[in-house]
């Protein structure tokens, strides 16, 4: 029937995905990349140069900035909760955008998968779990690289795993639904051409007090500066309903680009 009636019927009633299906997903993507894990090692080696290059040696220079309550830290501690929001970004968008694209447009690898009884919805959230463990194994390698630095002081930062959770979902959910209008490699350009002035101006480097106000207030609705406000609190001490604002925004942005993602998938795969 839904055959006769069209495609967009069979996905108003598309059935709710299994946990196995997503799980084997997930698997899957282990068996592929379980000779690869020294990616993993690269994605912390990077914002490690950044903490570096910025934290400490450009830190030298500044000294201590603004923190939270009026108080001032040292300028690597500032940084570092920022570089673990961008790794968590990084890892989790990187698997839903570059990595997925191939899958999607030149492998055709789920046009296989779908001859199984594996639903679009299961591989959608298949690859979204699995961009969330990809990331939070480089956050965690990230923040255990701070740790060594010296530079957490408060046992708060237990908080940051979860936070960087929700950072990689939301970003790995609006990766696989930005994938999915792209139309060839060089279209990356426009996901990078929005990625690296978030990454300057979502307070990675600087307080948000050195913008003017209606600055500020374009600032604020970027996801990066929300997912650094969720990490670097906690990071440096403070817990409050304040981190009610970036969780909800972070929640509230994932499931929209989750639910897009299944229409756009749905179509792409099945049209």
């Amino acid at each position: 029937m839904s055959a006769v009636l069209g495609p967009h019927l069979s996905t108003r009633s598309a059935p709710a995905p299994r946990s196995g299906g997503v799980l084997a997903m997930v698997e899957r993507n282990l068996m592929i990349y379980r000779h690869s894990w020294l990616l993993l090692v690269a994605e912390i080696f990077e914002p490690v140069l950044y903490l570096l290059a910025f934290g400490v040696g450009i830190g030298g220079l500044v000294g201590g900035v603004p923190g939270l309550a009026d108080t001032a830290v040292p300028y690597a501690e500032f940084v570092a909760p920022a570089l673990l929001a961008t790794t968590a970004m990084n890892g989790a968008m990187n698997e839903t955008t570059f990595n997925l694209f191939g899958k999607l447009r030149t492998n055709h690898t789920y046009e296989s998968i779908l001859t199984t009884p594996m639903t679009v919805r299961e591989v959608a959230l298949g690859e979204v779990c699995w961009a969330l463990l990809r990331g939070a194994l480089v956050a965690v390698g990230f923040l255990v690289t701070v740790t060594l630095f010296g530079l957490v002081h408060s046992p708060l930062v237990l908080l940051v795993l979860p936070g960087a959770l929700l950072v990689g979902f939301a970003f790995a959910a609006l990766g696989l639904a930005v994938v999915t209008f792209l139309r060839d490699w060089q279209d990356f350009q426009y996901i990078q051409l929005a990625m690296l002035p978030m990454f300057l101006f979502a307070t990675t480097f600087y307080p948000l007090e050195v913008y003017p106000r209606p600055v500020q207030l374009l600032v604020e609705c970027l996801p990066l500066y929300q997912s650094i406000e969720l990490i670097r609190q906690p990071s440096l001490g403070e817990f409050g309903v304040e981190l009610l604002i970036p969780a909800v925004y972070l929640l509230t942005l994932g499931v929209l680009a989750l639910m897009l993602a299944f229409r756009r998938l749905d179509r792409t795969l099945r049209g």
